[in-house]
Protein backbone atom coordinates (compact mmCIF):
# COMPACT_ATOMS: atom_id res chain seq x y z
CA UNK A 1 0.00 0.00 0.00
CA UNK A 2 1.71 3.41 -0.60
CA UNK A 3 1.99 5.52 1.84
CA UNK A 4 1.89 9.77 1.68
CA UNK A 5 3.79 11.46 4.36
CA UNK A 6 3.15 15.16 5.04
CA UNK A 7 5.64 16.53 6.36
CA UNK A 8 4.84 21.10 7.28
CA UNK A 9 6.19 23.53 9.15
CA UNK A 10 3.60 24.55 11.89
CA UNK A 11 0.62 23.51 13.81
CA UNK A 12 -3.08 24.33 12.63
CA UNK A 13 -4.36 26.63 14.69
CA UNK A 14 -7.37 27.18 12.85
CA UNK A 15 -10.60 25.69 13.52
CA UNK A 16 -12.46 25.23 10.62
CA UNK A 17 -8.71 24.14 8.50
CA UNK A 18 -8.15 21.19 11.05
CA UNK A 19 -11.85 20.40 10.05
CA UNK A 20 -10.84 19.89 6.36
CA UNK A 21 -7.80 18.72 6.93
CA UNK A 22 -9.52 15.60 9.41
CA UNK A 23 -12.43 15.34 6.99
CA UNK A 24 -9.43 14.27 4.37
CA UNK A 25 -7.59 12.43 6.20
CA UNK A 26 -10.26 10.37 6.59
CA UNK A 27 -11.38 10.08 3.08
CA UNK A 28 -7.61 9.42 1.71
CA UNK A 29 -7.12 6.57 4.12
CA UNK A 30 -9.49 4.59 1.82
CA UNK A 31 -6.27 5.03 -0.71
CA UNK A 32 -3.34 5.24 1.27
CA UNK A 33 -1.61 5.34 4.64
CA UNK A 34 -1.73 9.02 5.41
CA UNK A 35 0.89 10.62 7.82
CA UNK A 36 0.95 14.03 8.56
CA UNK A 37 3.98 14.85 10.27
CA UNK A 38 4.01 18.70 11.88
CA UNK A 39 7.54 19.90 12.90
CA UNK A 40 7.57 23.32 15.03
CA UNK A 41 7.87 26.57 13.08
CA UNK A 42 11.18 28.53 14.16
CA UNK A 43 10.79 31.81 16.14
CA UNK A 44 13.07 33.61 15.14
CA UNK A 45 12.97 36.53 13.19
CA UNK A 46 15.68 35.66 11.15
CA UNK A 47 14.43 34.90 8.09
CA UNK A 48 18.08 32.56 6.96
CA UNK A 49 18.16 31.51 10.47
CA UNK A 50 14.93 30.65 10.60
CA UNK A 51 14.79 28.44 7.37
CA UNK A 52 17.77 26.53 8.64
CA UNK A 53 16.24 25.60 11.75
CA UNK A 54 13.25 24.29 10.11
CA UNK A 55 15.43 22.46 7.61
CA UNK A 56 16.79 20.36 10.73
CA UNK A 57 13.15 19.77 11.79
CA UNK A 58 12.09 18.82 9.04
CA UNK A 59 15.41 16.66 8.00
CA UNK A 60 14.74 14.82 11.51
CA UNK A 61 11.48 13.74 9.86
CA UNK A 62 12.44 12.52 6.65
CA UNK A 63 12.50 8.76 6.08
CA UNK A 64 13.07 6.75 3.13
CA UNK A 65 10.84 7.83 0.25
CA UNK A 66 10.53 10.09 -3.11
CA UNK A 67 10.61 13.98 -1.88
CA UNK A 68 8.16 16.36 -3.37
CA UNK A 69 8.74 19.94 -2.16
CA UNK A 70 5.67 22.51 -2.43
CA UNK A 71 7.29 25.53 -4.05
CA UNK A 72 5.92 28.36 -6.32
CA UNK A 73 8.60 27.54 -8.54
CA UNK A 74 7.60 24.67 -8.95
CA UNK A 75 6.01 22.81 -11.80
CA UNK A 76 2.25 23.12 -12.17
CA UNK A 77 0.18 20.08 -12.80
CA UNK A 78 -3.42 19.60 -13.94
CA UNK A 79 -5.74 17.07 -11.11
CA UNK A 80 -5.46 14.16 -13.92
CA UNK A 81 -1.54 14.67 -14.26
CA UNK A 82 -1.00 14.92 -10.75
CA UNK A 83 -2.78 11.83 -10.37
CA UNK A 84 -0.61 10.62 -12.89
CA UNK A 85 2.41 11.66 -11.21
CA UNK A 86 1.83 9.78 -8.02
CA UNK A 87 0.90 6.70 -9.74
CA UNK A 88 4.46 6.84 -11.16
CA UNK A 89 6.23 7.41 -8.16
CA UNK A 90 4.60 5.07 -6.50
CA UNK A 91 4.81 2.42 -9.15
CA UNK A 92 8.41 2.73 -10.55
CA UNK A 93 10.17 4.82 -7.72
CA UNK A 94 8.74 4.66 -4.08
CA UNK A 95 5.92 3.81 -2.58
CA UNK A 96 7.04 6.54 0.10
CA UNK A 97 6.11 10.14 -1.10
CA UNK A 98 6.53 12.83 1.30
CA UNK A 99 4.88 16.11 0.53
CA UNK A 100 7.29 19.07 2.31
CA UNK A 101 5.46 22.30 2.93
CA UNK A 102 7.88 24.84 4.25
CA UNK A 103 6.59 27.53 6.74
CA UNK A 104 6.26 30.68 6.19
CA UNK A 105 9.75 32.05 5.01
CA UNK A 106 9.41 29.50 2.63
CA UNK A 107 12.32 25.95 2.31
CA UNK A 108 15.86 26.07 3.58
CA UNK A 109 18.44 25.43 0.44
CA UNK A 110 19.37 22.07 2.13
CA UNK A 111 15.76 20.60 1.71
CA UNK A 112 15.24 21.83 -1.76
CA UNK A 113 18.40 19.79 -2.52
CA UNK A 114 16.54 16.91 -1.57
CA UNK A 115 13.75 17.00 -3.45
CA UNK A 116 12.98 14.22 -6.39
CA UNK A 117 10.31 16.75 -7.34
CA UNK A 118 9.16 20.12 -7.38
CA UNK A 119 5.69 21.13 -7.24
CA UNK A 120 3.27 24.14 -7.37
CA UNK A 121 -0.17 24.55 -6.67
CA UNK A 122 0.18 28.44 -8.60
CA UNK A 123 2.45 31.31 -8.67
CA UNK A 124 0.14 32.69 -6.06
CA UNK A 125 1.47 32.56 -2.56
CA UNK A 126 -0.83 30.56 -0.11
CA UNK A 127 -0.91 30.28 3.80
CA UNK A 128 1.34 27.28 4.49
CA UNK A 129 -1.53 26.10 6.84
CA UNK A 130 -3.92 26.71 4.06
CA UNK A 131 -1.71 24.98 1.83
CA UNK A 132 -1.93 21.86 3.76
CA UNK A 133 -5.61 21.58 3.46
CA UNK A 134 -5.38 22.47 -0.73
CA UNK A 135 -2.83 19.63 -0.86
CA UNK A 136 -5.12 16.70 0.87
CA UNK A 137 -8.03 17.67 -1.20
CA UNK A 138 -5.85 17.78 -4.32
CA UNK A 139 -4.72 14.17 -3.12
CA UNK A 140 -8.17 12.87 -2.22
CA UNK A 141 -8.56 14.13 -5.83
CA UNK A 142 -5.84 12.42 -7.30
CA UNK A 143 -6.59 8.77 -5.88
CA UNK A 144 -10.43 9.16 -7.25
CA UNK A 145 -9.01 9.83 -10.36
CA UNK A 146 -6.85 6.72 -10.00
CA UNK A 147 -9.92 4.50 -9.01
CA UNK A 148 -12.02 5.74 -11.99
CA UNK A 149 -14.49 6.88 -9.77
CA UNK A 150 -16.45 10.36 -9.50
CA UNK A 151 -15.63 13.62 -8.02
CA UNK A 152 -17.14 16.88 -7.85
CA UNK A 153 -15.54 19.02 -10.13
Amino acid sequence: MMTIRIIAVGKIKETYLQEGIQDFQKRINKYAKLEIIEVKDSASDDEKKAKKEEAERIEGSLKNGYNIILAIEGETLSSPKLSAKIDEIATYHNPVINFIIGGSHGLCQTIIDKANYSLSFSRLTFPHQLMRLLLLEQLFRAFKILSNEVYHK
